[in-house]
């Protein structure tokens, strides 16, 4: 009983059908356009997100026998969507995670002493990240379409809620609470949505999506609106959550890493939310029915998306896949540093005023330390949040489990356990994003029986240990230097 998986991500959307042992048996791919229309601003067409699902779904479904009997979703989180109850159409682009414009509300709130209630309540920070900011905006900026959202006529969510409302020709509206908890509305200990702040950043509670779990049947995917196909949608969590499902890591104290657009650390905290007083989140992880299952999180904005800067706006090489064999043709740096806050710093540091910059440039540097000096900043930005989640929370990281795309790098993953002390683990499946989601639908309607089940399919591909057995401290602390260097830049 195979699964059709849906990972909405922020650059383009992939389809996975998923076979009963966790085995990827076809897949299909579509990019989507990246709006810039002003600095620091990301947009995309919710139009173009989903077209390229159906685009994806129609390949995945046509390069396997096997026809799934379930869908579960996962998305990009905190994207800010709006979209016409009645034809489903999208009035203005979506404001994406990575989008800086709401830096002025932030720091408007800041300087009114919220900041502290509003972490007690969601776990989060006070940052253009979260979606509650940018439906502020959006209030505050344009009233014709805010409007609409008050009277009713237009629906807001995140990426799932709209893709949930393509599929099922506008019969549902819902989310989960791994996708609302990254919201800034969502009361993280009562688990529902919270009229204090859904006062505080002006957004009408009838407006939000329906809470369900993240397994269960939630809707059927009308046929005359996806691919003549009427299937149980039965999964759904946010791309993080999902990977962290995806990688099995079912108890608490297990951790994954997803090397994507951003790179995104995530612990298994259990029944009981962790708190963290030195940059890193609180968010939910999951609910099967039985209750929240929470994570502590580091989110790190910029990883695989400063290669494709290396690809697309320096042209330094043609293919992200390049940057391994041009990064093994020197030894180290160089000295080079690359601070990649091209949209702003995320945990733990949270400076949405830095900037991006690369140091210690000299006469003999070469596109090769540059090359290998991105690499170095992507395990340092990860060591950064995994010092704090050991440190800070008190938790204990004895491995890594990687996935995502650059995880096929194996002299990043070799340098991320340098950095670290500690093994990273790769599975054979690293697309656990989709993976996760294929997992959360087929639990919801019996293709597995328990999680227990589903642990038994992931397969190790590679370990990586630790070259010397302990953490590469010198190079990290010129890292810190840099990293205090491009702060604040644009204050």
């Amino acid at each position: 009983m195979p699964v059709l998986a849906i990972d909405a991500g922020t650059t383009g959307v992939t389809a996975l059908v998923v076979g009963e042992q966790g085995d990827v048996l076809s897949r299909g791919y579509r990019e989507f356009a990246q709006l810039f229309p002003r600095p620091g601003w990301v947009e995309h067409e919710p139009d173009d997100i989903w077209t390229a699902t159906v685009a994806a779904c129609r390949e995945a479904l046509a390069g396997t026998e096997d026809q799934p009997t379930c869908i579960g979703i996962t998305d990009q989180r905190e994207t800010a969507v709006v979209w016409e109850r009645r034809t489903l159409h999208s009035p203005r682009p979506a404001i994406v995670w990575q989008d800086r414009r709401t830096t002025g509300i932030c720091d408007r709130l800041r300087a009114d002493g919220v900041e502290d209630r509003l972490a007690g309540l969601t776990g989060l920070r006070l940052d253009p990240y979260f979606t509650g900011t940018k439906f502020a905006w959006l209030a505050e900026h344009e009233p014709r379409t805010w409007a609409g959202v008050r009277d009713g006529s237009l629906a807001l969510g995140t990426v799932d809620s709209y893709l949930i409302a393509r599929l099922t020709g506008g019969a549902v509206h819902v989310t989960d609470p791994s996708n609302a908890s990254r919201t800034l509305l969502f009361d993280l200990e009562k688990g529902a949505w919270s009229d204090e702040l859904c006062d505080l950043f002006d957004v009408p509670r009838s407006a939000l999506p329906e809470l369900v779990p993240n397994s269960g049947v939630v809707g059927t995917t009308d046929p005359d609106s996806f691919l003549g196909l009427s299937l149980p949608i039965a999964g759904m969590a946010g791309d993080q959550q999902a990977a962290l499902f995806g990688q099995a890591c079912f108890s608490p104290g297990m951790s994954k890493c997803t090397y994507g657009t951003g790179s995104f650390v995530l612990t298994n905290t259990g029944s009981s939310p962790v708190r963290s007083d030195a940059g890193l989140l609180t968010t939910v992880a999951w609910d099967l029915g039985d209750g929240l299952v929470y994570a502590l999180e580091g989110a790190i904005f910029v990883t695989g998306a400063a290669v494709q800067w290396l690809r697309d706006g320096l042209g330094l090489i043609d293919s992200a896949a390049e940057i391994e064999g041009l990064a093994r043709t020197v030894a180290d740096s160089g000295d080079v540093v690359f601070v990649p806050a091209l949209t702003g710093m995320g945990a733990p540091h949270w400076d949405p005023h830095a900037r991006g910059a690369i140091l210690g440039i000299t006469r003999g540097t070469t596109r090769a330390h540059i090359a290998r000096a991105t690499l170095e900043a992507l395990a340092f930005e990860v060591r950064d949040v995994v010092d704090v989640m050991v440190d800070e929370a008190g938790l204990s990281v004895p491995e890594l489990s990687a996935d995502g795309g650059a995880s096929a790098n194996d002299l990043l993953l070799q340098l991320q356990a340098d950095q670290l002390g500690v093994p990273v683990r790769r599975p054979v499946v690293t697309e656990t994003t989709a993976l996760g989601a294929a997992f959360l639908a087929g639990l919801g309607t019996g293709v597995w029986g328990s999680t227990d089940e589903l642990a038994q399919t992931w397969a190790l591909d590679r370990r990586f240990e630790p070259t010397h057995g302990l953490r590469d401290d010198g190079r990290h602390d010129r890292w810190k230097d840099a990293v205090t260097r491009a702060g604040s830049w644009t204050r």
